[in-house]
């Protein structure tokens, strides 16, 4: 199955580009987990929506240089698209840049204060710079905006541990 998805994504690349359809099922295998299946598909497609994804993937599969790269290029266009500002946050955590996360998340939250995986990935930098009231201060605005992703059970009991 893996061999065959990357297949048709080369098919499409050298047909001319994906299908709004193609795009999705890159969308929809990245959202399953499916990651190293969803980025021979996202790198086929053209668009800032499929360069975000692919950044994610790549930041997913700790590809992070080429995912900061990517994340950044999205980013160029669009100073606050979701996906490409956690891609970034994670690329960057994943590189120990902490101090360029944190600018850069605070930056994308001073234009828009709902990017919930700004503040998650801006406390991972504040958690590993051992900066703790501010690490809190992060995660209590993701779980607040974000109160089902996968990551609040374990925040929650990070934070309860810390009362």
């Amino acid at each position: 199955m893996k061999r065959a998805l990357i297949l048709a994504g080369l098919v499409a690349l050298a047909a001319g580009g994906l299908s709004a359809q193609d795009l999705a099922q890159g969308i929809a295998l990245y959202k399953e987990g499916k990651y190293a299946e969803a980025e021979p598909v996202l790198r086929a497609a053209a668009g800032l929506e499929a360069k975000a994804y692919l950044a994610s993937c790549l930041a997913r599969l700790t590809k992070h240089a080429e995912a900061e790269t990517e994340a950044k290029a999205v980013l160029a266009e669009d100073a606050v698209q979701p996906v490409a500002i956690a891609a970034l946050g994670q690329s960057l955590v994943g590189q120990q840049k902490l101090d360029e996360a944190v600018q850069r998340l605070s930056a994308a939250l001073q234009a828009k204060v709902d990017l919930a995986y700004a503040y998650y990935w801006r406390g991972q930098a504040y958690q590993s710079k051992k900066q703790i009231a501010r690490m809190v201060e992060d995660y209590q605005a993701f779980l607040k905006l974000a109160p089902d992703a996968p990551e609040a059970p374990a925040l929650k009991v990070l934070l309860a541990g810390l009362r």
